[in-house]
């Protein structure tokens, strides 16, 4: 059947970027104990989403609102904009497939950072475009590098989280304010702020809504504790907004996750309380790093990127271990971010779990 594909879809590898845990569970013919991997929320999405959800179920014989409107409309006033600067989408995944899909050709130069989200760069793959990977600076993504990449090469997309996955650091507001100053005209920023929901002071910019080279994605799938949702947005200025509408799959969001979006983000003391919980499951975990000889690296995430003092096979190892005992857990795929191991923080019985497996993997790993 290949041979109806186009040149570039034959020519491209059968990728998965990630292997989940339920592939995982299949190989291993046993549950996890813990689900650590994915960065979801262990502390689920607040009860009146639930509740909303569960009422929903009885209309899913329709079909979801195709243009989003009360869900738009609630984001607006959320974030103090207008609705035309709001587009939404299946998680963020969908979102950046759907830029890639409006923005590149075969052969358009695109920058990234070596280690940065591969779901990105999955997307630029598929529609030819020429990824140049910039490197880290230390734990943080180099805003100055992906500027001189993006002037070099002539980039229309440059890719930029904050706070960053997979290493959970961030930048203060300012540095990524300064980025924006300095892009080059031919570029457009896409600034992935997954995590923003639960980062600290200081660390969101402040850029005009309608800036004609930014476009902003969000997600209920970490804060919000909905991945299993799919519901994205992005904020962006009226005109990029209104092009989603040429490619988007109309139906693509689903009526319960419509409605469970609008009831999460009515209920901010949801969100705070997860914050909270956050917090100390963030203490807890670093805890746990320290007494087993390794080094929690500051987060701003619901994550903590765990640096294991050696190299990549040695991280590897204690992932390998990990895992086979029932724990799920991922890390970060190039050196030298691959001296980490990558952990989601969740409940003190998750927590626990690990606190018991973890010895065991690195004594295993040696």
């Amino acid at each position: 059947m290949t041979r109806f594909l186009t040149p570039l879809a034959a020519a491209l590898p059968s990728t998965v970027p990630f292997v989940g845990p339920e592939t995982q569970e299949r190989q291993m013919r046993r549950p996890f104990r813990a689900r650590l991997g994915a960065n979801e929320s262990l502390f689920g999405p607040s009860p009146a989403a639930i509740a909303a959800m569960e009422a929903a179920t009885a209309e899913v014989w329709q079909y979801a609102d195709p243009e989003n409107h009360a869900l738009k409309a609630a984001l607006a006033a959320h974030h103090g904009v207008s609705a035309e600067n709001i587009a939404v989408g299946g998680g963020i995944d969908g979102l950046l497939g759907l830029v890639c899909r409006l923005t590149i050709e075969a052969g358009t130069p695109v920058v990234t950072s070596l280690g940065a989200y591969p779901t990105f760069n999955f997307h630029v793959a598929g529609f030819g475009g020429e990824l140049t990977r910039v490197p880290y600076l230390g734990d943080h993504e180099d805003p100055q590098a992906l500027l001189d990449a993006a002037s070099k090469t002539r980039a229309r997309l440059i890719y930029f989280a904050n706070p960053d996955n997979p290493m959970g650091s961030h930048h203060p507001a300012a540095v990524l304010e300064d980025m924006v100053a300095n892009l080059p005209d031919h570029s457009l920023l896409i600034l992935d702020e997954a995590y923003s929901d639960l980062a600290p002071k200081g660390a969101i910019p402040t850029i005009a809504v309608d800036h004609p080279q930014v476009i902003r994605l969000r997600t209920f799938s970490k804060g919000y504790g909905m991945a299993g949702a799919r519901v994205g947005y992005a904020i962006t200025n009226p005109e990029l907004a209104r092009a989603f509408d040429k490619v988007r799959n109309h139906f693509g969001m689903g009526r319960i996750s419509q409605v469970g979006a609008l009831a999460a983000l009515r209920d901010q003391d949801w969100l705070d309380h997860v914050r909270d919980r956050i917090s100390h499951a963030r203490s807890h975990l670093g805890q746990i790093a320290r007494d087993n000889g390794l080094m929690p690296l500051p987060s701003a995430t619901n994550f903590v990127t765990v640096d294991c003092g050696r190299d990549g096979d040695y991280a590897r190892a204690i992932l390998r271990e990990t895992v086979s005992r029932g724990v799920f857990i991922r890390m970060p795929g190039v050196a030298p971010l691959d001296r980490c191991i990558r952990i989601s923080l969740g409940d003190d019985a998750a927590l626990s779990i690990l606190r018991e497996v973890l010895p065991e993997a690195i004594k295993a790993a040696g």
